[in-house]
């Protein structure tokens, strides 16, 4: 089969991924795009682009007539799916052949046959290969499945036996929270999939994620690349990626590569595919899903074999036998992901939105780091999508060298605007527990519960206090001047923190700064300071004779600044005034912006301190608001599928 130009119906990082490549290979690209996305770094990157909807998904990118339209406008004849979205839905897939598009992924049979879970699993344990035990029987209802699952014990998962990404899926510790999961994961999973059927899986106790990379082509050759460890997850969603597995031994990696080889001939499949495994504390693997499609974290295997997996995506979908075989792939050193998201990890991850004021991750591409992303300064993260905003990727000789060089990349490449997991990320790499490779998929759920140090909120030290003071002083350039202004006070607050700072200007242009409350900061020392020069985004200065740079960018009375790993936002103290108010506990204001799914009260309900009164969902989270006091509801200012704006006003409590 010949193209010549790709449309590829995804957006953000993995469109351009797959612009890249596809460019390189002397293809032309379309993007298509939302409401949200007409200034995307994807629609900017792509040789032609196509409006396709509204901002919301289930408008634009889940629309298969308007992508397929989409196609016939721009005279695309193939189409990459990328990842997420229509990926993994056999009925786009079918659409596009039936419309005389190459479709650049396996078969909608192979789909259908790996896409619903249940069924897949039959298929494994057919083929010989080992599942977990579990309850997969088509369109049980809730009795069925609580009876099952009673059965089955605890603890267990709950999975929507369509799509993925760790949408539907619940983890159950004990009955009695079995039906509240069975309701939530078959509503989250019609949101996500348009289907609410599920399954019952025996969750594996301190298990380990490992995933195989597979490839086949439409002459019947299939090979495993080598295995990806991707235990470390909060709340069922990836964090970090790493190939080989610290766990894995040569021999395990060949019965794990066998298995997954069989999986895939099993469904007579095409293309690229990851058959995911739980390995237990005796190293057993069980089959747990095969994912349809390219991964996330592909990158990683990439990065070890040197070889370009959407390359091989394209000359498979042309009819090309695969290039190498299974005795000609080889491993070369340690690569570790990391997922930059938008999200506050100190806050229960809690999904940001806002304006990007810096990010240049060129800044941080040296030997061995590769940064993947969809996103570049002034672009708006919004409540539609996956916050996953960039993928930091490192390559070192061991898994040593691979975790200092990826923690120097993360340092590297700060984001200012919005929070966001870069310092979590950094920590954990560093964490004993990730470094002795301990980790389990729920540790990091697990920590949160137990109030780990890894996740309290990096509180600004004395040095961050004094450069924020600074970066006032370097803003208002010679205007400082010993011969125009004489010592003043400043007022900084930063992380519900408030410092008194004295700046003395001295004669040849540099500061003395010195932190005012001694009691709040024993260890800070008077520190003589110069600025060199200030653009937004980047500070030259000296601290004591020592030249230094830091990223900080000021926006109104706000001073951004990149410090310790972290990037901590500082305010005049009476620009904060409004939000330091005591807030009125009868009012439940939306924790961020997304779309309002359930509303359980009504006017004149009375309601418990601690009570459900809404949920909202938004990037891939669902978020209940509770009653922070008891009463009876006073006015209600939501109702399910309106989309919502952070900090709104949602429920009034008298």
């Amino acid at each position: 089969m010949t193209f010549s130009k790709i449309l590829i119906a995804n957006r953000g990082e993995i469109a351009c991924r797959v612009m890249r490549t596809a460019r390189d290979l002397g293809y032309t690209t379309v993007a298509v795009f939302s409401d949200a996305d007409r200034q995307a770094l994807h629609v900017r990157m792509a040789d032609e682009a196509v409006y396709i909807g509204g901002s919301e998904a289930k408008d634009s990118y889940l629309n298969i007539a308007a992508i397929l339209q989409a196609a016939h406008q721009s005279g695309a004849d193939a189409v990459h799916p990328g990842y997420g979205f229509l990926s993994e839905n056999a009925g786009f897939a079918q659409a596009c052949l039936d419309a005389g598009l190459v479709f650049i992924g396996p078969t909608p049979q192979a789909m259908l046959a790996m896409g619903d879970k249940a069924r897949a699993k039959q298929r494994m344990l057919l083929a010989g290969v080992p599942c977990a035990p579990g309850f997969m029987e088509p369109d049980a209802d809730d009795a069925v499945l609580l009876t099952q699952g009673i059965a089955l014990g605890f603890p267990l998962l709950v999975k929507a036996t369509a799509g993925g990404g760790g949408r539907g899926m619940r983890h159950v510790a004990s009955q009695e929270e079995l039906p509240s999961a069975i309701e939530s994961a078959r509503r989250e999973a019609i949101s996500a999939f348009g289907n609410g059927d599920l399954m019952l899986e025996r969750l594996i106790y301190n298990g380990r994620h490992i995933e195989i990379q597979v490839f086949a082509d439409q002459h019947g050759n299939a090979v495993y690349l080598g295995e990806r460890d991707c235990t470390a997850q909060r709340r069922r969603q990836k964090v970090i990626e790493e190939t080989p597995s610290p766990i894995v031994s040569p021999a395990m990696r060949e019965r794990m590569g066998r298995d997954a080889v069989a999986a895939a001939l099993a469904v007579a499949y095409q293309g690229a595919g990851t058959v995911e495994f739980i390995v237990d504390a005796d190293l057993n693997h069980y089959f747990l899903e095969m994912n349809t499609r390219l991964q996330v974290e592909h990158t990683v295997t990439e990065m070890v074999t040197g070889l370009d997996l959407v390359e091989w995506q394209l000359r498979v979908a042309a009819g090309e036998p695969l290039p190498l075989k299974q005795a000609d792939i080889r491993f070369e050193g340690h690569a570790i992901q990391a997922r930059l998201y938008a999200e506050d990890p100190y806050v229960g991850f809690v999904p940001q939105t806002g304006k990007i004021l810096w990010w240049k991750p060129q800044a941080a591409l040296h030997a061995g780091v590769r940064i993947d992303h969809g996103v570049q300064e002034g672009d708006v993260i919004s409540p539609f999508y996956d916050p996953m905003v960039a993928k930091v990727i490192a390559h070192g000789r061991d898994r040593d060298d691979a975790i200092r060089r990826l923690r120097a990349a993360l340092r590297n490449a700060p984001l200012l605007g919005l929070r966001n997991n870069n310092r979590f990320l950094s920590d954990l790499l560093d964490h004993p527990t990730f470094r002795k490779a301990q980790m389990t998929t729920t540790l990091i759920d697990q920590w949160a519960s137990d109030g780990e140090a890894l996740l309290e909120k990096p509180q600004p030290s004395s040095k961050a206090w004094q450069v924020a003071a600074l970066v006032r002083v370097a803003q208002h350039g010679s205007s400082w001047r010993s011969d125009s202004v004489a010592a003043f006070g400043m007022q900084l607050h930063c992380e519900s923190e408030t410092r008194f700072l004295h700046v003395l200007p001295d004669a040849d242009g540099a500061v003395l700064i010195e932190m005012l409350d001694p009691a709040q900061s024993p260890d800070a020392l008077p520190m003589r300071a110069q600025v060199h020069s200030f653009e937004q985004g980047t500070l030259r200065f000296s601290l004591e004779g020592v030249v230094q740079s830091a990223v900080a960018w000021v926006s109104g009375l706000q001073v951004h600044l990149a410090m310790d790993g972290y990037q901590f936002v500082f305010s005049e103290h009476n620009a904060m005034a409004q939000k330091l108010a005591v807030q009125d506990p009868g009012k439940a204001h939306a924790t961020f912006a997304g779309k309002v799914t359930r509303v359980l009260v009504a006017v004149g309900d009375t309601v418990s301190e601690g009570q459900q009164l809404l949920c909202v969902e938004a990037m891939k989270m669902e978020m209940w608001l509770c009653a922070q006091v008891a009463g009876s509801v006073l006015a209600l200012h939501a109702e399910p599928g309106q989309q919502i704006d952070a900090d709104a006003l949602l429920v009034e409590i008298s």
